[in-house]
């Protein structure tokens, strides 16, 4: 692989989005570098199909299992479309959310097995990993209060509308995915003012191009 793939991970309402976007405007701006920017649930025409079943919020029957199947499927046709072709040409690769959101939403949250759900998706990439992961940190309340606020104008998914309990959970799975692989990790504390998180991001993001 000749590029460089970064992905920005946090528990909803961190502000990944909208983390994601500015981060783009600044990597085509200031290091002129081939970009692809990405998302998952998504990235590619067949996993934005899936990812439209996954979080619709009528599908409340969804077994866990079968969420953790359809993710690691479209996470699968995702690499094999947009991601590997990106990094076997040389460009940036910048993704929200990958394979971490699996092991904490659905390993540790869902309660299936953080270990069961990685070796799900062991298979779906092949040994694809990030150069480095940015993790945005934020008390679930604080994310979920985020998503709530009527300013924000946008209807809630399905894992949105999850009790605060299982966001608790979710923030617990990143924080064991991190202490075992800490040095792709950058921590940034997401409850800080938007523009702080955005050059702390970028910080590290520089460093990267610039190595």
């Amino acid at each position: 692989m000749k590029g460089l793939f970064i992905t920005i991970e946090g528990p909803d309402g961190a502000g990944k989005s909208s983390l994601v976007k500015r981060l783009n405007e600044s990597i085509l701006e200031q290091t002129k570098r081939p970009l692809v920017m990405t998302r998952e649930p998504g990235g590619s025409e067949i996993a934005e199909e899936i990812r439209e079943i996954i979080l619709n919020p009528l599908h409340t029957k969804m077994d866990a299992r079968t969420e953790a199947l359809l993710l690691a499927a479209g996470r699968r046709q995702h690499v094999v479309e947009k991601i590997r072709p990106a990094l076997e040409r040389g460009d940036i690769v910048l993704c929200d959310r990958f394979v971490d959101s699996s092991i904490a939403y659905q390993g540790k949250a869902r309660g299936i097995g953080m270990d069961e759900v990685r070796a799900i998706n062991e298979f779906a990439i092949e040994g694809l990993k990030p150069d480095a992961t940015l993790y945005l940190d934020v008390e679930a309340h604080i994310g979920l209060a985020r998503i709530m606020d009527k300013k924000s104008n946008r209807a809630q998914d399905r894992l949105e509308l999850e009790e605060v309990t299982f966001h608790d959970k979710v923030r617990e799975g990143y924080k064991e995915i991190i202490a075992q692989d800490p040095e792709r990790f950058e921590i940034i504390d997401a409850s800080l003012d938007e523009e702080t998180v955005y050059q702390k991001a970028w910080q590290k993001i520089h460093s990267l191009i610039s190595e």
